[in-house]
């Protein structure tokens, strides 16, 4: 993962899944999953990648990391 990128992940488990989910709150629809919760953050990072990509390709805006969100 381009260590440059800093989005925040937030991974959770499913179970009506069954499995880890991992979203990325800053970029629409970024997520994915995985059967540990490493493999869901080691998932989650390509798709980090692609969702980048794909979004350059279609010349649409990327968001900078914010870092670390606040909830109210």
């Amino acid at each position: 993962m381009n260590k440059e990128l800093k989005y925040e992940i937030i991974i959770y488990w499913s179970k009506e899944d069954d499995c880890y989910l991992a979203e990325v709150p800053e970029l629409a629809g970024c997520m994915s999953d995985g059967n540990s919760y490493q493999e869901a953050l080691a998932n989650v990072e390509v798709i980090i990648e692609e969702w980048i990509e794909v979004a350059k390709e279609l010349g649409r805006e990327i968001p900078k990391p914010k870092g670390r969100l606040k909830y109210a």
